[in-house]
Order: structure tokens, then C-alpha cells, then sequence
């Protein structure tokens, strides 16, 4: 019996409190904003800001991996299906040996021009509030073992990896 009590006085705690703070109105329901439709996009999506959405679907869906070691491991294993290097590494053996292990096992190869940059796609960042990146660690490599979901951008980083 003491439990039931114990249960109704926190239903109209949270009830008051929801009250208090403004979560919802004096017969419980809680107001639905409604958001606007996403504007359409009047321009075609160019391929970086492409490859940012893939690589961020990515690393979602845990299909995403970083690093020449994993990457390494998973190109070998045949299950990668992009991969993505940074240009300004400055080890030259790192860009062949990418390189190689990507002509020898089919594997397509998008070139970046930052590591900064890729790291930040990669989620090797913290985000602050205002949502930009902060303590971004260069990346310069990665591999794509699955793309998550279909999408307008994977859809243009296949017709930019066919065409290259």
C-alpha cells in the first residue's frame, strides 16, 4: 500500500514540476513544435560536402574505421568498401602503402586534402555548444565497411569514385 503512495506522490511531483519549468500545460499535454520542411536544395551537392554526409552515416551505423592499422586489416579481409586518404600525411610510405593495398584488393580510393579535415569528419573531435568542432585530431586514413543508409551523397561519392 505504502508503494502505490509512494508511486502518486511522484506522479504529481513531476506533474507540478512539469507545470513549474514549462514542459506542459494545466491539462498535462505537452505542446508539439512544429518544424519547418527542409528547404530544397536548388544547387547539386559538390563531392566533400558528399563524402561528409557518407562518412558521417557511416559512423553512425559503426561501419566506419580509422587508422592505417584497421584499415589495413579490414581492406585485407575484402570488406572495405571506400577508402579515404588524407594528401598532407607527411610519411610518404604511409600514401603507398594505402595506396597499394587499395589497387591490389579493388578497393576505391578518395583523396582529401586535410587530415584536420578528415578527422573531423571521422568523429575524432569534441563538439562544444555552439556545435563547432574543438580538439580536432587528424586522420589520414580511413576505411568505409558499410555506408548505413542510402542517400543523395553516397549516391555522388559513386559517381565521383566511377568517374576517378
Amino acid at each position: 500500500m505504502s508503494s502505490i503512495i509512494f508511486i502518486l506522490e511522484i506522479g504529481e511531483f513531476l506533474k507540478i514540476f512539469s507545470l513549474r519549468i514549462g514542459f506542459c500545460s494545466e491539462d498535462g499535454v505537452i505542446p508539439v513544435e512544429e518544424s519547418a520542411p527542409a528547404p530544397a536544395l536548388s544547387e547539386p551537392m559538390d563531392t566533400m560536402t558528399a563524402l561528409q554526409l557518407v562518412l558521417r552515416k557511416s559512423l553512425a551505423h559503426g561501419g566506419l574505421v580509422r587508422g592505417l592499422h584497421e584499415a589495413a586489416k579490414v581492406i585485407e579481409k575484402h570488406a572495405a568498401q571506400l577508402c579515404v586518404l588524407a594528401e598532407d600525411c607527411n610519411q610518404p610510405d604511409y600514401l603507398k602503402l594505402v595506396k597499394a593495398l587499395c589497387a591490389d584488393h579493388n578497393v576505391s580510393l578518395v583523396i582529401v586534402p586535410s587530415a584536420k579535415t578528415l578527422g573531423e569528419w571521422a568523429g575524432l573531435c569534441k563538439i562544444d555548444s555552439e556545435d563547432k568542432a574543438r580538439k580536432v585530431v587528424g586522420c589520414s586514413c580511413l576505411v568505409v565497411k558499410d555506408y548505413g543508409e542510402e542517400s543523395e551523397g553516397l549516391h555522388i561519392v559513386q559517381e565521383y569514385v566511377k568517374s576517378h
